[in-house]
């Protein structure tokens, strides 16, 4: 299933606003009258009359309006009558349902899925502003001030449903918001106190002990941040996230969030510069960082710098099938807590299929059409979209025991 999480997909039909503003679906036009000015209704079926005050309206699927003595049915300019911030609703986005939280741009016709309410991955971005320069990174860092993005964040987070399971605070950098960080994890456990929250951080920042400590202050119940080390040796992991010195960082980070009662991931994504030293990075785990919490061994998403760097940084699965046996079976005979992402159940060995998860996030996952034959779909975690760009020679219908 692939979903267009923003684009310009809405086509004004009254008076709009002057500014971007946030708001959650809603398509009960008898709710509350005292919380409307926080909802947008939407309208899928024909209407002749529409509730007021809701602080903006989407016509999605059949949805449209003929009231105030004009008729607007499919759309075009109104004129009196119609409300303020009245919209038709493009078909890219009329998955948006009821709970969902979305930004609205009039000035660009531009709608922005920022929280869907039914989906296991939500995931917070918080700034794309990075201190690493990784040679694979999905989302290339960007320098301009950001800030408006943790500021938004204040608005969305207290209109997310509380039964949401978990969510994630991605970036570029999220530790580079400084106290904005430990802010937000605030808000997160006061409003979603049973939400799982998990950082994708590089750690250094966490090399700072005080700052370490203001996140194990918060208190949150359930709060991990997943770190990446990707080798054993610090010259060969500095070289991938292009920083000097940012192996020993990262080190001090995760032993002073342990320090701190915050748990820990370790991270480790495999492509061609890295593959080779997984065995001794297992090893390495094992004697020095046993107490992390859980290890994640990740295949390569192609977008962003990798697919730039394709021919230097793809390697088949196939071709390393050796070294990732032989590190998730190291630490998970060592006790750790183990699993491997983003990659295919075909395209492991059998002895490895228990550890492999659904990880991909629902929006940008996907199977080939070979996959439709293969009888261990349901368990498998699929493809990146952008996996088409390269695909392993392994990739096959198999039977599962």
């Amino acid at each position: 299933m692939l979903l267009e999480l923003s684009g310009r997909h809405l086509q004004s039909l009254s008076v709009p606003s002057e500014g971007p503003f946030i708001g959650r679906i809603c398509e009960d036009p008898h709710a509350p009258e005292a919380a409307r000015d926080r909802e947008i209704l939407l309208l899928r079926e024909a209407s002749d009359t529409l509730p007021e005050g809701f602080r903006a309206y989407l016509l999605g699927g059949a949805g449209s309006y003929e009231g105030g003595g004009s008729n607007r049915r499919g759309g075009g300019a109104s004129a009196g009558g119609a409300p303020r911030d009245m919209y038709r609703l493009g078909a890219a986005m009329r998955y948006l349902a009821h709970g969902d939280v979305v930004r609205i741009d009039p000035r660009r016709g531009a709608i922005a899925a920022l929280y869907r309410r039914s989906s296991p991955s939500n995931s917070l971005l918080v700034t794309e502003r990075c201190d690493n320069y990784c040679v694979m990174c999905s989302q290339p860092p960007k320098t301009h001030d950001d800030a408006w993005l943790l500021d938004e964040l204040r608005a969305v987070v207290p209109l997310m449903a509380p039964e949401t399971k978990e969510l994630g605070i991605t970036g570029g950098e999220p530790a580079l918001l400084g106290d904005g960080l430990i802010e937000l994890v605030r808000l997160l456990e006061q409003h979603l106190p049973r939400t799982a929250v998990h950082i994708l951080s590089n750690g250094r920042r966490f090399s700072d002990l005080a700052f370490a400590r203001s996140l194990g202050r918060v208190g949150h119940p359930d709060l991990m941040v997943g770190i990446p080390i990707y080798s054993d040796l610090p010259e060969e992991h500095d070289y991938v996230v292009q920083a000097r010195g940012a192996f020993s960082q990262t080190l001090r980070g995760i032993l002073n969030l342990k320090r701190c009662r915050v748990s820990v991931e370790i991270r480790f994504v495999v492509h061609a510069e890295t593959y080779r030293r997984l065995p001794e990075l297992a090893h390495f785990l094992t004697r020095n960082l046993l107490f992390a919490d859980h290890v994640a061994i990740m295949g390569l998403e192609l977008t962003g710098f990798a697919r730039a760097n394709l021919d230097t940084l793809w390697v088949d699965p196939l071709d390393y099938r050796e070294q990732l046996g032989e590190a998730v079976h190291h630490l998970h005979r060592a006790g750790m807590n183990v699993s491997i992402y983003n990659l295919p159940l075909c395209v492991l060995d059998t002895s490895l299929h228990g550890f492999a998860r659904k990880s991909i996030s629902d929006w940008k996952h996907t199977y080939f059409d070979v996959c439709d034959t293969c009888s261990a779909k349901t368990a498998c975690g699929g493809f990146f979209a952008s996996s088409s760009l390269r695909r392993s020679r392994g990739i096959r219908p198999i039977s599962l025991p």
